[in-house]
């Protein structure tokens, strides 16, 4: 089965093809860095990190280009309010970026522009607008005219007619549109400016993305991401300027991922509910948050609510339980298994399908009930065949997890810090335990079988559960 995407372009599912063969040239819209990062800037980034993943072991050589937007009214109304310059505004959020993904396991872009390193190339593309006659400047600004541009509105399925007899846009006598759009803002005191034809200034936020895009991967690209919420009108301003400037397609498959709600609602800073990347950091595991964020199409909206975290948390625990169990069974494989069984194939049918990662967890489960079975019959019928089919599915498992970046940590050290994080956040003692097991043992020496199930039962009550082994007894904590 092909890879298949969802365009939002065209609406519909298509058949991936890239403009060179074996060859992805993918761009995605990053943060504008004025503030932390909340939970739905980590949807985008880490949706786009496991198709950027996905895409380069299915063995494509991925180009992935994520940049920062550190020039922009927001950043220079923060600098205002904490009386610092704008370029410690962005380098401090930026720095905050780097600390919350890499915290979430998010691979880091093949590159990482900053709009304000690609001020020449945007210079380059407005002044090529205009002497197209796509764009005009006016008092030392510069706006593209939205009426020279035919397919204004084809991304978001707006027409330009529609949208000016309802328009609610400030309203700018000096522009020929209503929806014409700042390719180049003169500059007021005290912001950052640079200088140009049109006298100093700085550019407007949509023309960014195409100047970094086409000096980065080239006038036409593969793959252009972000979060609904750009579709229009950034999205839709890019594909205006891009190909007005170069006369070629901008972009072949445009990625939109959905919105995040809090408890049901929309997450907001007026309605208070603004959950901040780095505080649910403090509450949840990383791998937890991804498996939360990846367990639904990156396409429909997702409510983040505690039952859900408690859900991937339980769900992200059953997966190293199974990884530390089938290392205590049977040890770590002497050859590092090659093939690709029957569980990676599922997961690339579900991934091929528009990166459905919500079906891709479901065989990642339905994998991990499987391989439970089988350490039973194992330890049963400690055959050869069983034991090399259980390093196999060993192998997709971790396979799949290098793509939806789960699995990472040595599951006895995951399995010992969860333990000693519920301990902290119980009132049971650690000694208490040592001392009943320690008792146990003596019962079951003594043959006293009694005594020792109830010793079991009372731990149980303490939601404390026991595995005997050949070298003695080991306990966990129960979610």
């Amino acid at each position: 089965m092909s890879l298949t995407i969802y365009n939002t372009l065209t609406r519909k599912k298509e058949p991936f093809e890239t403009v060179e063969s074996g060859k992805v040239r993918m761009y995605v819209c990053g943060p504008t860095v004025y503030d932390s990062c909340h939970i739905g800037h980590a949807r985008s980034v880490v949706v786009f990190d496991v198709i950027a993943r996905y895409l380069r072991a299915m063995g494509y050589d991925v180009t992935y280009v994520r940049n920062f937007t550190d020039v922009d009214d927001k950043i220079i109304n923060k600098a205002n309010q904490t009386g610092v310059s704008s370029q410690d505004v962005a380098e401090k959020y930026i720095r905050e970026f780097y600390e919350d993904m890499d915290a979430l396991k998010v691979e880091r872009a093949t590159l990482e522009p900053r709009a304000t390193r690609h001020i020449d190339d945007i210079i380059r593309i407005v002044s090529r607008l205009i002497e197209k006659n796509m764009a005009y400047p006016v008092d030392g600004d510069v706006y593209f005219a939205v009426e020279k541009f035919n397919d204004y509105g084809k991304l978001s399925g707006r027409k330009l007619e529609d949208m000016e007899a309802g328009a609610r846009v400030d309203v700018d006598e000096r522009k020929h549109n209503p929806f014409d759009f700042a390719l180049w803002k003169a500059s007021k005191p005290g912001e950052p400016e640079w200088n140009s034809p049109w006298g100093k200034g700085r550019p407007g936020w949509h023309i960014e993305c195409s100047a970094m895009s086409s000096s980065l991967l080239g006038e036409t690209i593969d793959i252009h991401g972000g979060g609904k919420d750009l579709i229009f009108p950034h999205h839709e301003n890019e594909i205006a300027q891009s190909e007005a400037a170069f006369d070629k397609p901008f972009v072949r498959y445009w990625i939109h991922n959905g919105f995040i709600n809090i408890n049901s609602e929309k997450m907001s800073k007026s309605l208070g509910n603004f959950l901040l990347i780095r505080d649910v950091l403090k509450i949840c595991h990383p791998e937890a948050i991804r498996l939360f964020l990846l367990s639904s199409h990156y396409r429909s909206p997702i409510d983040f609510n505690d039952q859900v975290i408690e859900e991937s948390s339980a769900n992200l625990k059953k997966l190293y339980t199974l990884l530390g169990r089938t290392e205590d069974i049977l040890g770590s494989p002497t050859n590092e298994v090659a093939l690709n069984g029957e569980w990676w194939h599922r997961f690339c049918e579900a991934m091929n399908d528009d990166f459905n990662t919500a079906r891709g967890i479901g065989v990642v489960y339905e994998a991990t009930r499987t391989m439970n079975r089988m350490l039973d019959a194992f330890q049963s019928d400690p055959s050869p065949e069983i034991k090399k089919s259980i390093f196999l599915n060993r192998s997709d498992l971790l396979k799949i997890g290098g793509v939806l970046g789960l699995l990472t940590e040595i599951p006895a050290h995951y399995l010992e810090t969860e333990k000693q994080k519920m301990l902290s956040q119980s009132s049971v003692d650690p000694a208490i335990i040592e001392k009943l097991i320690q008792d146990r043992a003596e019962a079951r020496k003594s043959k006293n079988w009694q005594q020792a199930d109830a010793i079991r039962k009372q731990l149980e009550t303490m939601r404390v559960i026991l595995e005997d082994k050949p070298d003695g007894t080991i306990w966990k904590m129960l979610s």
